[in-house]
C-alpha cells in the first residue's frame, strides 16, 4: 500500500467535504449555534416558570382537635407548613361529608372531583376522630400511672386514620400528595411530642440520636466525579453521529453522484481508497465532538452564571464548576481510537447503503448497538474491572472516568486490555470496511423497489443450493426470537419427567424443525445445506477424540469467565434448581441422552448446517465460522454460558467445514456434552472410589476441575488433531475462491487454478 495515494485522497476527500454546504454546517455551524439558542431559550423559558396553587378540599374539619391546631384562618397553620406551602395550598374547608355522598362512595367522589381538576386531593378526617384521640392520649396517661406500657396494635384499631385521596396518574395532583404529606406529618409529630410530654418523657426519647454526614470529598474531587460522568458520554456520541453523515456522503453519495467510478479507475488499491476515506471520516470526527464539546461548555458555563446571579439554593446547585484541566487532555487522546473505530463501522455500513437515504436508515441500529455500551458505565454500580475492560467503548468510558477522576492506579491495571479491545476492534472494523470496497456487488448496488411478496418469491424462485448470506442471518435471528421467547412462557419444570420433556420438544421444534423447514424452502439442496452426507470413518473418530483432549481447556475456560463476569444471585438460585432437577434422572443414559444426544443433533443441522452453509457466502471461511459461533453462543442466553459456547462453536464449525459433514461436528458436541454430565456425576465418585486419579482432577467451588497437568497434556494434544483436520482437502464455495483470489492477487502471490 502506497501512503502517497492515501494521502492524495484524504485531500481529495477533505476538499470535497469543505465544499459542501451541508457538511459544513452540520459539523461546524450547527454545533456553534445550537447550543447558545437552546441556553437563550432556557433563559427565557425559565422567566416564565412559575408555581401555580394547589387547590385542596378538606372534609370533616368539625372532626379535628383543638390542640394542637390544624388549620388556621382556611389555611395550614403556619406551624406545620411552611410559608412557601401555605400560600400554595387553597383549602376548601368542609364540617363533613358532602350533600348525597356516603361513606362508601366518597372515593369514587374523590376520584371525580380529581378527575375534573376541581381539587388536586381530598383529605376526609372521620367522624368522632378528634374525641377517640382524646381517649387514647387519657388512656396512655392512666396506663403510664399504672406502670404499664400500652399496646401499639390496639391503640391503632381504636383510632380511625384518616384518608388522603389522590390520583397519582395526575403531575398536579402527585405535587399535592406532597405537599399535604409533609404538612400531616409535621403535624401527626405534633401530636406524639404532646403524647410524651403528658407521660412526661422527653421528646428526644422519639429520636435519641442523629447521624452527622460529613464530606470529605474536596471541591476538586467533587468536580471531577460530576464530570467523568458527563464529558466521555458527550465526546463519544458525538464521535459516532460524526463519522457517520460524512461517511454517507464518502460512500452512497458518490454512488448517486456516479463520481465513485472515477476514483475506482485511479491508480490507487481499493485498500488506499478506505484508508484515504476513513482518515476524512476521522477528521470530521473528532472535529464534530470537538466542536460540540466546546460550543456545549461555554454555553453551559454562561447559563450557569447568569442563574446563579439570581441567587437561591435551586440555583447554587447548578455551579459544579470547571472541569479539571488534565480532562481535556484525556478525552482528546481517547477520542482517536475511538473516532477510528467508528469511522471504520461507519464507512464499512456506508459503502453497503445504495443511497444517502438508506444510508441514514442504518443510522438507528448502529445508535442502538452504541448507546447501552455508552450507558453501561453511567450505571452507579458500574466500575472499572476486568471484565468492564474487555467490554469495546463500556471500557473506554470507564478507563477515561478513572483518568478524569485521578485514579490512575485503577488506570494502570486495565489500560492494555481497554486499549487492546479497542484496537482490535478499530482492526476488525477497518478490515470489513475494506473488504466491503473489495466487493464489486457492494459498490454498485443499485435502487430498487422493495415489497415483502416480491422478496419472499425471489428467495424461493431464486434460490441456490445452499442458502443465501440473508436466508441465514433470518434463521439465526428467528431462532434467537424464538428461544428468547420460549424462555418467558415456559417455566423451569421442577420434575425431572417435565424437564426432559420441554427441552426435548424445544430443541427439536425451536431449533431442528425451523431449519429443516427454512433448508427445503430455500435452498435447492437440503442435504447439501445441512451437511447430511458420509464422512471419513476416521475423521469422525478424531473429532470425538478432540473433544476429549480439548474438554480440560474447556472447563478451565469456563471458571476463568465466571472469575471475570461472576454469576448473579438469580442466575446462580437457577442453577441450583436445574441441578436439584438433573439428580432426578433415572440413570446416567436417560441423561446424556437428554442433555447430549439431542443437543448435538438439533443444534447442528441449524447452526453447522443451515446458518453455516448461508454464512458462507461471504466468501471468507472464518468470518462465517465466527459469525454462526455468535448465533450459537447467543442461543444459550446466560452470557457466561454463551462466551463458552462460541469458543467451542468456533471449533465445531471448523470441523464442519474441513469434513464437508455434519457427522465430526455431531460426534464432539455429543462427547464435549456428555464429558460433562460425566464431570458433574460420576468423576466425584471415582475420585472417593480411587484417590490416585486426584492428580487428574481436583475440586473447586463450581464442582469437579482438572489439574493443570491434563489441561496441558489435552491441550497440546488437541494441537495436533486440529493440524490434522487443517491438512484435509474441503471444498470451497465460489465467493470463498474468489475471495481467495482476490487476496492473492492483491498479495502479489500467483493465483491457485
Amino acid at each position: 500500500m502506497k501512503w502517497a495515494n492515501v494521502k492524495w485522497i484524504y485531500l481529495r476527500e477533505v476538499r470535497d467535504q469543505l465544499r459542501d454546504r451541508r457538511t459544513l454546517f452540520t459539523i461546524a455551524v450547527l454545533p456553534v449555534l445550537l447550543y447558545p439558542l437552546l441556553g437563550m431559550t432556557f433563559l427565557q423559558v425559565a422567566q416564565f416558570s412559575r408555581e401555580h396553587t394547589t387547590p385542596v378540599l378538606v372534609l370533616g374539619a368539625n372532626s379535628l382537635p383543638e390542640t394542637p391546631r390544624l388549620l388556621h384562618e382556611q389555611k395550614f397553620d403556619t406551624n406545620f407548613a411552611s410559608e412557601r406551602d401555605a400560600k400554595l395550598l387553597e383549602l376548601t374547608i368542609e364540617s363533613g361529608l358532602p350533600e348525597r355522598v356516603a361513606l362508601e362512595d366518597l372515593p369514587a367522589w374523590a376520584e371525580q372531583q380529581i378527575q375534573e381538576g376541581t381539587y388536586d386531593a381530598v383529605i376526609y378526617f372521620p367522624d368522632e376522630f378528634a374525641q377517640k384521640l382524646n381517649d387514647f392520649r387519657a388512656r396512655m396517661q392512666q396506663e403510664h400511672s399504672a406502670d404499664e406500657a400500652a399496646r401499639p396494635e390496639t391503640a391503632e384499631e381504636a383510632i380511625p386514620e384518616p384518608e388522603l385521596f389522590v390520583n397519582t396518574a395526575n403531575d398536579k395532583s402527585r405535587m399535592a400528595r406532597d405537599r399535604v404529606d409533609s404538612v400531616l406529618s409535621r403535624w401527626r409529630d405534633s401530636i406524639v411530642v404532646d403524647n410524651l410530654r403528658d407521660r412526661r418523657i422527653p421528646s428526644v426519647a422519639t429520636k435519641p440520636f442523629k447521624v452527622v454526614s460529613t464530606d470529605v470529598a474536596r471541591e476538586r474531587s467533587r468536580r471531577a466525579a460530576v464530570w467523568s460522568k458527563i464529558l466521555p458520554f458527550i465526546v463519544l456520541i458525538w464521535a459516532l453521529t460524526g463519522a457517520f453523515y460524512p461517511a454517507i456522503d464518502l460512500c452512497a453519495g458518490e454512488k448517486e453522484r456516479g463520481t465513485l467510478e472515477t476514483l475506482l479507475c485511479s491508480p490507487a488499491e481499493r485498500s488506499e481508497i478506505a484508508w484515504g476515506k476513513l482518515l476524512t471520516i476521522m477528521t470530521f470526527s473528532m472535529a464534530t465532538s470537538v466542536l460540540n464539546l466546546l460550543s456545549m461548555g461555554m454555553t453551559g458555563a454562561f447559563v450557569v452564571s447568569r442563574i446563579a446571579m439570581l441567587g437561591g439554593d435551586a440555583t447554587t446547585k447548578l455551579a459544579i464548576g470547571t472541569p479539571p484541566a488534565t480532562a481535556v487532555f484525556w478525552l482528546l487522546l481517547a477520542l482517536l481510537p475511538l473516532s477510528a473505530l467508528f469511522s471504520a463501522v461507519s464507512l464499512a455500513i456506508a459503502a453497503f447503503a445504495k443511497s444517502s437515504k438508506e444510508g441514514q436508515y442504518y443510522l438507528m441500529p448502529v445508535l442502538m448497538i452504541t448507546l447501552p455500551l455508552m450507558m453501561l458505565p453511567m450505571m452507579p454500580t458500574t466500575e472499572l474491572d476486568l471484565g468492564m475492560s474487555l467490554i469495546p467503548v463500556a471500557g473506554v468510558m470507564l478507563l477515561l472516568q478513572s483518568l478524569i477522576e485521578g485514579q490512575y492506579l485503577e488506570v494502570a491495571r486495565y489500560i492494555l486490555p481497554v486499549m487492546g479491545v479497542t484496537l482490535l476492534c478499530c482492526l476488525l472494523a477497518m478490515r470489513w470496511a475494506i473488504d466491503q470496497f473489495n466487493k464489486e456487488s457492494v459498490l454498485f448496488r443499485e435502487s430498487e423497489q422493495w415489497g415483502l411478496g416480491i422478496w419472499l418469491r425471489s428467495m424461493v424462485r431464486d434460490r441456490r443450493e445452499t442458502p443465501s448470506l440473508a436466508a441465514a442471518l433470518m434463521c439465526g435471528v428467528l431462532l434467537l426470537l424464538i428461544r428468547f421467547f420460549a424462555s418467558f412462557m415456559f417455566a423451569m419444570p421442577t420434575t425431572w419427567e417435565g424437564f426432559a420433556m420441554s427441552t426435548v420438544i424445544s430443541l427439536v421444534a425451536f431449533i431442528a424443525v425451523p431449519a429443516i423447514m427454512m433448508s427445503m424452502l430455500l435452498a435447492r439442496s437440503p442435504t447439501k445445506t445441512l451437511l447430511l452426507r458420509s464422512a471419513r470413518l476416521d475423521a469422525t473418530a478424531m473429532a470425538a477424540l478432540l473433544a476429549l483432549t480439548l474438554h480440560p481447556a474447556n472447563v478451565a475456560m469456563g471458571v476463568l469467565v465466571q472469575k471475570v463476569y461472576p454469576y448473579s444471585t438469580d442466575i446462580l438460585e437457577q442453577l441450583k434448581a436445574f441441578e436439584s432437577v438433573i439428580n432426578g434422572a433415572p440413570n446416567l443414559w436417560v441423561l446424556l441422552l437428554v442433555l447430549a444426544v439431542t443437543p448435538a443433533i438439533c443444534e447442528e443441522i441449524a447452526f453447522r448446517g443451515f446458518i453455516l452453509s448461508g454464512m458462507r457466502h461471504m466468501g471468507h471461511k472464518w468470518v462465517a465460522i465466527l459469525v454462526t459461533s455468535v448465533f450459537f453462543g447467543a442461543a444459550h442466553m446466560i452470557l457466561q454460558q454463551s462466551l463458552t459456547a462460541c469458543v467451542v462453536g468456533m471449533v465445531l464449525g471448523y470441523l464442519a467445514v474441513q469434513t464437508g459433514s455434519l457427522l465430526p461436528s455431531i460426534a464432539y458436541h455429543l462427547t464435549h456434552n456428555s464429558l460433562s454430565m460425566v464431570m458433574a456425576i460420576c468423576v466425584p465418585k471415582l475420585i472417593e472410589a480411587y484417590p490416585g486419579l486426584s492428580f487428574l482432577f481436583s475440586d473447586g467451588e463450581t464442582g469437579t476441575l482438572y489439574q493443570w497437568p491434563a489441561i496441558a497434556v489435552g491441550a497440546v494434544l488437541a494441537l495436533g488433531i486440529l493440524n490434522w483436520f487443517r491438512n484435509l482437502p474441503y471444498e470451497h464455495t465460489k465467493e470463498e475462491s474468489l475471495q481467495e483470489a482476490l487476496d492473492h492477487q492483491s498479495a502479489g502471490l500467483p493465483v491457485k487454478s
